[in-house]
């Protein structure tokens, strides 16, 4: 895999890791920071009765009202500003005119350009009272990427992230979605490299200060086979079980890692006080 700094790359997706410097970190700061503020603003707004249509109609508002830029609208003919996927939907749902549902399950994904720069994240929350079982697979889903992010640092690799996901996820008896991954990011929505979320020790691209991605990891009640519905953009489990999601946007430091859409309010996972 091929390194380059990113103030010699092109302005477009390339086949190689970009290296970012102290300037970016601060743009990917502050585009970070608005991402996890979209979400903590639209959550008191997730309740029985409303329709995925009308979130996406309240974050739109909050990014444009801001002077930002919603990514997801318009991206490769997608139709609205965010992505929002209801129970057995794994990613990429469409927000319509169906209502949420008190036990509904809700993954919420947004990108705000700012600056120039793309903040990438999404939360699961809770419609009402969620069944046990769907409590325990949002709570394993967030320690899947908790754990993913433990691996980051300079040295290792992505299979460290990507095993580290599965290895506890599949010890809790759930499925791993592969045909989707986290990717690379910065004035790029999405970049090299693609970032797995299973995989073996040691395997894939060095981890290496500077980078910029996210780790996003997809986990199933069921089993981790997946379908993409006639819209072109829905994917499902094939099983119709459960599925959960949360993504954080981050860079490599020099002995760490900087996660760039931590809540501002201090939410981690639902329920949300």
């Amino acid at each position: 895999m091929k390194y380059i700094k990113a103030s010699e790359a092109p302005l477009e997706s390339t086949n190689a890791i970009k290296i970012h410097d102290a300037a970016d970190f601060e743009g990917m700061r502050k585009a970070g920071r608005f991402a996890a503020e979209v979400l903590d603003m639209i959550t008191p707004h997730v309740q029985p009765g409303v329709t995925t249509e009308e979130l996406d109609r309240i974050c739109h508002e909050y990014i444009v009202d801001h002077g930002h830029v919603p990514a997801p609208l318009n991206y490769r003919g997608f139709p609205k500003s965010i992505c929002t996927s209801i129970n057995h939907v794994v990613c990429h749902g469409i927000p319509g005119p169906k209502k949420l549902k008190n036990g509904d399950i809700l993954n919420i994904d947004v990108t705000p350009i700012v600056d120039g720069w793309y903040g990438d994240t999404s939360r699961m929350f809770f419609v009402g009272t969620p069944s046990v079982k769907a409590k325990r697979l949002v709570d394993i889903t967030y320690e899947c990427l908790m754990r993913g992010i433990a691996q980051v640092k300079p040295g290792n690799t992505m299979g460290d992230i990507g095993h580290a996901i599965q290895e506890y996820a599949e010890s809790e008896r759930c499925g791993v979605v592969e045909v989707f991954c986290g990717h690379g990011l910065g004035r790029i929505f999405h970049d090299a490299p693609n970032v797995l979320h299973y995989g073996n020790p040691g395997e894939g691209p060095e981890i290496k200060e500077g980078m910029f991605f996210t780790i996003e990891p997809m986990i199933n009640l069921g089993t981790s086979e997946v379908k993409v519905l006639s819209d072109g953009w829905t994917a499902v489990t094939r099983d119709k079980s459960l599925s959960a999601q949360f993504e954080h946007s981050m860079g490599v430091t020099a002995d760490g890692v900087e996660i760039f859409t931590k809540s501002p309010k201090g939410w981690t996972k639902p329920p949300y006080d």
